[in-house]
């Protein structure tokens, strides 16, 4: 029994090694479209770029699900991607969204998702108004009140001012 699982384990261990070997030690990212940001507002402009057309290789895009039509990824010197870039139109609605480019040579298709959320102008909810803390604001919402604080704000230190002056002349309180 115990020779079994040791012939066993030594065969599950050289079958790892030659795996191992085989396998080559990086391997080039030419997977998919790479889309950045990942996450826009419509009226954005989004830049995609691919490895997968090789050095060189131009690409034709395709961004009609979210409504921006095709664009051209063009080759670039930076790491030999192909890169393009397109607006998103400001009626598109939120969703994830497939933006696809295919090579100029051999066809290639790649695929990268595009994520589309709300303006603010469109329902998301953004911060108004004062902090209730108690201890009161800078500027409250009735400007009679804020005009009175500056005003007593102002008397004060005319006031401060007066006494002060008078104490270093030696004129007393």
């Amino acid at each position: 029994m115990r020779r079994t699982v040791r012939v066993l384990t030594a065969a599950a261990l050289a079958a790892t090694a030659l795996g191992a070997l085989a396998a080559p030690g990086y391997a080039a990212d030419t997977g998919g479209l790479e889309v950045y940001p990942t996450t826009v507002v419509p009226g954005a402009d989004v830049t995609v770029n691919t490895a997968a057309c090789g050095d060189g290789g131009a690409a034709s895009g395709d961004a009609g699900a979210v409504g921006a039509g095709r664009f051209t990824l063009a080759p670039s010197t930076h790491e030999g991607d192909a890169i393009g870039q397109f607006r998103v139109p400001p009626s598109a609605q939120p969703g994830t969204y497939e933006i696809v480019a295919t090579c100029a040579e051999g066809g290639r298709v790649v695929r990268g998702d595009l994520l589309v959320a709300l303006t603010p102008e469109r329902g998301q909810l953004q911060p108004h108004g004062s902090v209730k803390t108690g201890v009161g604001g800078a500027l409250g919402p009735d400007p009679v009140q804020t005009a009175a604080g500056v005003a007593a704000l102002a008397v004060a230190a005319a006031g401060g001012t007066w006494l002060l002056h008078r104490r270093a002349r030696g004129d007393g309180i």
